[in-house]
């Protein structure tokens, strides 16, 4: 196997790992970002709010390795595009880390409201409407807006260059469309991130994905497409 097949398979693997860390995130923090008692179930169901957290952590390595890996091969088109989709997707992982903290800052809270035995509850929910707050803008801006822009980069590239067969690009420039505007829709509070509608909005990106993945896992990159573009730039 040479190193492109070696690298369009890291890569596959890499989104295959973003996607379901990602899932996996959103289901362990149910307890405390979704309970309604999230002070008192937060900490009743600590280690599986901080496996959530490891989740979360895991997608955003995977989210750097897969811009990372991509880059060499999306500089021989177009080094400035390649370039903003490394630090475009690097800020896409910074943004879901802060939710991360968001996430165990509160469930720090949740202990501590748990250890107080009678706390003072309006401050505590005060601190925790807080802290669910970040989390739910990191969770819109990250895997939502600055995701619309990162697969908007690379899908315009992999379908000028055929790197890949244009069916998928075209998939994931019509959901790097979508997502950026539930992205807005959100911002503007006409719909929730997570809704039906949300799910709609956000699906034909998640399909581009595990496309683009299992296409590069088992067939790998255009090997003349870039013997061509290797040719071009020299």
């Amino acid at each position: 196997m040479n190193s492109n097949k070696k690298a369009a398979r890291i890569i596959g693997i890499l989104f295959i790992l973003a996607a379901v860390t990602a899932i996996m995130g959103v289901i362990l923090y149910d307890p405390i970002l979704n309970d309604s008692d999230y002070l008192i179930e937060g900490a009743k169901h600590a280690n599986q709010v901080t496996l959530g957290a490891l989740m979360e952590l895991i997608l955003v390595v995977s989210a750097v390795g897969t811009a990372t890996t991509m880059f060499p091969f999306l500089r021989k088109y177009n080094e400035t595009i390649a370039l903003w989709h490394v630090c475009f997707r690097f800020l896409e992982a910074v943004v879901i880390t802060v939710g991360i903290i968001s996430v165990l800052s509160l469930l720090t809270l949740s202990r501590e409201f748990v250890a107080a035995g009678a706390p003072n509850t309006t401050s505590f929910q005060a601190s925790g409407i807080v802290l669910k707050a970040i989390h739910d803008w990191t969770f819109s801006l990250g895997p939502n807006f600055m995701l619309g822009i990162n697969t908007m980069m690379y899908s315009y590239i992999f379908y000028k260059s055929r790197l890949v067969p244009r069916f998928i690009p075209i998939l994931g420039m019509a959901g790097a469309a979508l997502v950026f505007v539930c992205a807005l829709l959100v911002m503007f509070d006409v719909i929730e991130q997570v809704s039906v509608w949300g799910a709609i909005l956000a699906l034909p990106v998640a399909a581009n994905e595990m496309i683009l993945a299992v296409w590069l896992i088992v067939k790998g990159f255009n090997e003349s497409a870039l013997a061509s573009m290797s040719a071009k730039k020299k």
